[in-house]
């Protein structure tokens, strides 16, 4: 049985009330995310919708020997998707439900609930000279109410309209303190239900990622040719978390008030709410009677400019799609040395509930002038949340194809790497009998041959492979000593080079050819990127679209490609911070006075070489379990990697992603799931009213978009599972199980959804039609 992982990288949008949607949405990643776990682990029998989640992946093991497991490890969001992103993450992370974020969207998201007390109208005459301009502003023909919201959804908003006219002027009509409150409760509520198993497995890492705008801004240094560095003003301030998932549930992603600040600070939409300062979650947490535990080091990790300056208390965080709207990026940056188990599919997924824009613009409102209102709210809201993300999908795209073209490279020059090695090792005795004792000497052998046989051209593979570990040494450092305060990592590199060079590393080819025994030294102690692309390579090899052979099992594959992927979690449980001990900060913060310690302690806490046994045995455990022509497929890549590898690592920019296979993108869009209903999102959703923000106005609106939501995303889910068979599934075998997702949707929904009356039965009618049953 083949094993594979969806791992999903979830990107929200700030859409102002289009995240009423994108909860629906991300509501089914978390029900699927529920189903694949209780799947692989689990007795119980699902319901709802999970249950129909658990039977395609049923369908997937009985008619594609595929078992699939769904993994959502890595959210990233921006204002009111980054809320989506935070509660998510921490579902994930903890076992909880998602529910309270739904009461949160539905009863709490409203305009009514969400007005600063002191900003309400007092009694219904206050400002009774603001009644002409409320009136102007609602009934005369195209205002901003008549001219974007729906004639039966008007009377509701002009009241609340009107309220908001004859508030509070000049100041934002919003409660930030109110704000906060909403969301901790919400995040306080998630863990009063009963904790379930984490969605991800033990010790797999999960990231989150929101994006915030520091509205007035702070230094930082730029690094030029002249001056050498520079003082540059700064307003993005992303707010990211990284955790090891835990074995058992109910334990927090992080501090509540953390999580409440960043969710508060991501949706601070400008003019609507104030900006937040952290005074406000101190506020929260006295009120609440919390000891905010780490909360320096908290401000020290997510904004260590103004830490240094002891000014954190006067930071100004406002909405972060203000800069920031589609923070692809910050997904991008978590992909290197992400730990693999087994055969991985990545996908990157994206939530866009209004991809129509400009393109569903009539030939007349192309011709309109711009309103004034309509500036103003395009200004704010609409055109900075609707920058393309071009740039971003074309670097996806550029590192996939590059993946991909590094992998036609190894694989044509298979054929001579064989014969290679075995002129090498053809006459070798036992050569189909290795044990970790032959596997150290032939890889010894192989390496030495592979460097000498490379000849002139091995000085710029050596001196790549120590140009990249110096780097990732580097960026190591930095991370274990924020406090360095520097621009970047290259006055870390200098330093470590310095002092390699003392030690003799400063010549890495050998007279007589290959490397010379200080770069050995180097390189078995520091070179963990070898080690992780050589079982990279075993891995691959594994796989049926590399090299199809049909005398080789699907059972000894699978078994081989899980003691490969057992064997790389050795090497990834050596990356990173934490394994280096509680004393390395101290050192790293120290690298420039004592360059020496840093490396030393590096190497004594890693230990590679030690893993390095404990990896050849496990490696020839595997290989006494091969069939023989698995054994010396297997045995030539293992031996044959040294020459790859000189090939290859001076044309690999993205050495440090430690997933294969070229990352693929998907959107999530009313576009992209008709199943239902044609149209996209005109034809479907309420909350493109009033410049975006219709859902705020109305319970009805966010009914409905919540329930689009689920819709969408349960069919896009489906899409996904589907995709990842080789092949992939005709609409005629999907059409079953995307009719019980949409029909579980509106039985689970049929109770809570009762603002807008009729959509339910609405809903299954359409449901009848265009899916009926076959």
């Amino acid at each position: 049985m083949r094993q594979k992982e969806l791992r999903l990288a979830l990107i929200c949008y700030g859409g102002v009330s289009l995240a009423v949607y994108m909860h629906g949405v991300t509501k089914e990643v978390w029900h699927l995310a529920r189903a694949s776990r209780d799947f692989h682990g689990s007795d119980g029998a699902p319901a709802g919708i999970e249950r129909v989640y658990s039977e395609l992946l049923a369908h997937l093991k009985t008619r594609h020997e595929l078992r699939l497991r769904v993994l959502p490890d890595i959210l990233t969001g921006a204002s009111a998707g980054g809320i989506n992103a935070v509660f998510l993450a921490e579902a994930i992370h903890s076992g909880r439900s998602l529910e309270p974020l739904t009461e949160l969207w539905l009863k709490l998201a409203d305009i009514d609930r969400l007005v600063d007390p002191d900003a309400r109208p007092v009694w219904r005459f206050a400002k009774f000279w603001a009644q002409p301009l409320a009136w102007w502003l609602m009934r005369r023909p195209g205002s901003v109410v008549s001219e974007s919201v729906a004639p039966e959804t008007r009377q509701e908003v002009a009241r609340k309209v009107s309220n908001l006219v004859r508030g509070r002027w000049f100041k934002p009509p919003f409660s930030g303190p109110g704000f906060s409150s909403l969301l901790f409760e919400a995040l306080q509520a998630m863990h009063q239900t009963p904790a379930d198993a984490p969605l991800l497995p033990p010790r797999h890492p999960i990231d989150l990622m929101v994006t915030a705008t520091d509205f007035r801004g702070h230094l930082e240094l730029l690094r030029l040719n002249s001056p050498e560095v520079v003082e540059e003003t700064e307003h993005r301030l992303p707010i990211g978390f990284t955790a090891r998932t835990p074995a058992n549930g109910g334990q927090r992603l992080a501090d509540v008030l953390e999580l409440t600040l960043a969710a508060r600070a991501t949706a601070s939409f400008p003019g609507a709410f104030p900006a937040l300062r952290i005074g406000e979650i101190d506020d929260l947490a006295e009120r609440e009677s919390l000891e905010w535990r780490d909360r320096d080091r908290f401000l020290q990790r997510i904004m260590p400019a103004h830490y240094r300056r002891e000014q954190t208390g006067s930071v100004s965080l406002i909405d972060g799609s203000v800069l920031v709207n589609a923070p692809f990026a910050a997904a991008m940056a978590a992909l290197p040395s992400r730990p693999v188990q087994r055969e991985v599919d990545r996908r990157f997924v994206y939530i866009d509930p209004r991809p129509d824009r400009s393109g569903s613009l009539t030939d007349e409102e192309r011709e309109e002038p711009i309103g004034f209102f309509a500036a103003i709210f395009g200004s704010l809201s609409t055109i900075p949340r609707e920058q393309p993300i071009r740039d971003n999908l074309e670097l996806l795209d550029e590192q996939s194809r590059e993946a991909a073209r590094l992998q036609r490279i190894v694989k044509s020059l298979r054929p001579e790497v064989e014969k290679a090695v075995d002129r090498l090792f053809g006459r070798t005795l036992f050569l189909n009998q290795p044990n970790p004792k032959r596997l150290r000497s032939w890889r010894n052998r192989a390496q030495q041959s592979a460097a000498e046989q490379a000849g002139y051209a091995y000085h710029s593979y050596a001196l790549a492979k120590f140009t990249g570990i110096v780097e990732r040494l580097s960026r190591l450092v930095l991370a274990a000593a924020p406090e360095l305060g520097l621009p970047d990592t290259s006055s870390i590199e200098r330093a470590l080079r310095e002092e390699l060079n003392a030690r003799g590393v400063e010549e890495l080819s050998a007279p007589g050819g290959g490397a010379n025994e200080a770069a050995v030294t180097f390189f078995r102690a520091h070179d963990i990127g070898f080690r992780i692309r050589r079982l990279r390579l075993l891995a691959r090899r594994l796989a049926r679209d590399w090299e199809a052979d049909p005398d080789i099992p699907d059972s000894a594959l699978e078994a081989a490609r899980k003691a490969i992927y057992e064997i790389l979690a050795l090497y990834f449980d050596r990356e990173g911070v934490d394994p280096l001990g509680e004393d390395f900060p101290g050192a790293a913060a120290n690298v420039f006075g004592d360059p020496g310690r840093v490396l030393d302690m590096i190497s004594e806490r890693r230990l590679l070489p030690e893993v390095d046994d404990q990896a050849e045995e496990m490696l020839a455990k595997a290989f006494e379990a091969m069939p023989k022509n698995l054994k010396r497929r297997m045995l030539l890549a293992y031996l044959g990697f040294p020459y790859y590898d000189v090939a290859t690592l001076p044309l690999l920019r993205s050495e440090g992603y430690t997933e294969f296979d070229p990352v693929k993108v998907d959107r999530i869009s009313p576009d992209d799931a008709r199943s239902i209903r044609e149209g996209g999102t005109r034809a479907t959703l309420r909350g493109i009213e009033f410049y975006n923000f219709g859902a705020f106005f109305s319970r009805a609106y966010r009914e409905n978009d919540y329930l689009w939501g689920r819709l969408h995303g349960a069919e896009r889910m489906i899409d996904l599972v589907c995709s990842t068979v080789e092949g992939g599934m005709d609409e005629q075998t999907m059409h079953p199980f995307k009719r019980a997702a949409f029909l579980a949707i509106l039985d689970e929904e049929e109770a809570r959804l009762k603002a807008n009356r009729g959509l339910i039965d609405r809903l299954r009618q359409e449901v009848d039609e265009r899916l009926p049953v076959e």
